[in-house]
């Protein structure tokens, strides 16, 4: 547990010397490793989600393309981008849907009742995911949020990453991964 705090605190202080950015960056997820702020797929993990549903990374193989948003509860953009979140959740086309990665939130940890209601208040209510020791290490590149990546359903990254707050970048590239 202590190590699992340690990791999370580790991030969201890179996260935080980084910056969070509300000014979007479209970053191409297959150039080359380096380019992609994530790992090129998602490893297994079993974790909770912020109202304490266990979910695995099963969760993927459920729809062609998953939307997810890397945000922190300490990072404006972030919390300012909720509420658009939270209608595209509810606006998705078919063979989509759209997760939330908690970066800063761990088992136990404050962050968890500030993500409940930050999500609450926004009516942003898709499944916010608080990141186990695999998720972490899949994230660890991140150093800006918010970070948009997209995964189909074997859990690899496709398209482009989009670092900052861009909902309507991030229904145009999810657009044009459902129709490859």
């Amino acid at each position: 547990m202590i190590k699992k705090i340690f990791a999370v605190a580790l991030l969201c202080a890179a996260m935080m010397i980084s910056g969070c950015s509300d000014s979007a960056q479209v970053e191409s997820t297959t150039n080359t490793a380096q380019a992609s702020p994530v790992a090129k797929s998602v490893l297994a993990f079993t974790a909770k989600t912020i109202t304490g549903e266990t979910v695995t990374n099963e969760i993927f193989t459920a729809k062609k393309i998953t939307v997810v948003n890397i945000w922190g509860t300490f990072c404006p953009p972030c919390i300012g981008e909720m509420p658009e979140l939270g209608d595209m959740a509810r606006n998705l086309p078919e063979g989509a849907q759209l997760i939330g990665l908690v970066c800063d939130a761990a088992d136990g940890s404050p962050q968890i009742q500030k993500a409940i209601a930050i999500t609450q208040e926004s009516n942003a209510d898709f499944m916010n995911i608080i990141p186990d020791e695999n998720l972490l290490r899949f994230m660890e590149g991140v150093e800006a949020v918010p970070t948009t990546i997209f995964i189909n359903s074997k859990g690899e990254v496709v398209g482009k990453a989009i670092i900052g707050a861009d909902v309507d970048g991030y229904k145009d590239e999810l657009e044009r991964l459902l129709a490859q």
